[in-house]
């Protein structure tokens, strides 16, 4: 692990600071003083690695992660590169399940599923039509079904909203508003296949050893300084050359025109002395219970012990000082609240933000990956992203 400085050096002119020790951080950080071979700070004001993703072994000899599973999925080559340039990666299909009405269904919604849900006539009826209208191994939203004007679809339509997408979203966001962006969300369509996984892109995994091993070797240059347990505030007044702002963008500014609003996730952990507690990494748990779903750590790790861990989703509103940002609640107004804070923030031509945070945008792993890639390459190249990762691929 790193030896960690609370002081700065004092030469600040040619020295970037990056805010946040999570993935986007790390990245931009990894580049700065790879690449450039420039000085960078990075500082977090939590005591740990990785934001969201962080990780830690349990003294089970368990890999948990504080804020539930994580599989890094992605079809970009050059981000795949790229992470498993840091880190080897263990190939890892996710799939996911829902308890509805006490039977086991696959989410996304499929093929397969209908045969779970409900009796055989029925269910073979719906696979008839819905093979007959729409291509195979496609994407249907349960609204898009309703325009068919079809008794069948419309009762499929319904079934999938009230027993899946609506639940769950009063779970997740605590409604389920036409104004929220979740469309993207696996509990909000049917596929067209009998396809079970979540994901459907070419490259899938997880560390073997973790994220956080993962930042850390990103972070393993001579031109890095790491500080954790600093606030961005004890760094404000100092003179950087760049900063790189991966924080909550309200948060920067002294929330000067308000706070964005945010959901928050906590988890809570539980040993159990059997092999497996269910079938699947991920259980969702639209009604029952007061919790979301069921995490268990071992469907992604090599252990073979007479032992498991779980830890069950909760979900609840961020509140300043008293839970952690984890998604973005993404309604136009609050877009429009984001973009005024970007606006504002043009005025310090030296300041950039990215990451879930910086951007308030839900980015999948890959997506911050990219993202911060893109960024480095806008600031720094003018080459295009591709071709310019491409090149930091085949450097590392």
């Amino acid at each position: 692990m790193f030896v960690m400085r609370r002081r700065v050096s004092e030469k600040k002119d040619g020295i970037n600071l990056v805010v946040g020790a999570g993935l986007s951080g790390a990245v931009i950080a990894e580049r700065i003083a790879n690449s450039l071979d420039e000085k960078v700070v990075i500082i977090d004001k939590k005591n740990h690695l990785g934001g969201l993703v962080s990780d830690y072994i349990d003294r089970n000899g368990f890999l948990l992660s504080r804020f539930g599973t994580h599989i890094f999925h992605t079809d970009d080559k050059q981000v795949w590169d790229y992470v498993n340039s840091f880190g080897e990666f263990r190939p890892y299909i996710q799939k996911l399940s829902a308890c509805i009405n006490g039977i086991k269904s696959n989410v996304p919604f499929n093929l397969d599923s209908l045969y779970k849900i409900f009796p055989q006539s029925i269910a073979e009826r719906l696979e008839y039509k819905l093979l007959r209208v729409f291509p195979y191994d496609t994407e249907v939203y349960a609204e898009d079904l309703k325009i068919h004007c079809d008794n069948d679809f419309n009762f499929l339509a319904e079934y999938i909203y009230n027993n899946l997408s609506y639940p769950l979203s009063c779970k997740f966001w605590q409604d389920s508003r036409d104004d929220l962006q979740n469309s993207g969300l696996p509990h909000y369509f049917i596929r067209i296949s009998r396809d079970n996984r979540v994901f459907k892109e070419k490259y899938q995994g997880v560390p073997v050893k973790g994220y956080s091993d993962l930042i850390e070797n990103m972070l393993k240059n001579h031109n890095i300084e790491l500080c954790l347990n600093t606030d961005y505030n004890y760094m404000v007044a100092k003179n950087f050359k760049k900063i790189f702002f991966t924080g909550s963008i309200d948060d920067c500014f002294n929330y000067k025109f308000g706070m964005l609003p945010y959901r928050s996730v906590s988890f809570e952990f539980s040993d159990i002395d059997i092999n497996f507690y269910q079938s699947d990494g991920i259980m969702l748990y639209p009604f029952e219970f007061d919790f979301a779903a069921i995490h268990e750590y071992k469907h992604y790790q090599n252990l073979n012990v007479n032992k498991t861990v779980i830890s069950r989703e909760y979900h609840t509103d961020f509140v300043y000082g008293e839970n952690e940002r984890a998604c973005a609640i993404l309604t136009p107004c609050n877009i429009k609240l984001y973009e005024q804070y970007l606006l504002y923030g043009k005025k310090y031509r030296n300041t950039f933000f990215l990451g879930r945070l910086g951007s308030y945008k839900n980015f999948t792993m890959a997506e911050a990956v990219k993202n911060a890639l893109t960024l480095f390459d806008k600031v720094y190249n003018d080459e295009t992203s591709d071709d310019f990762i491409n090149q930091i691929v085949n450097n590392c």
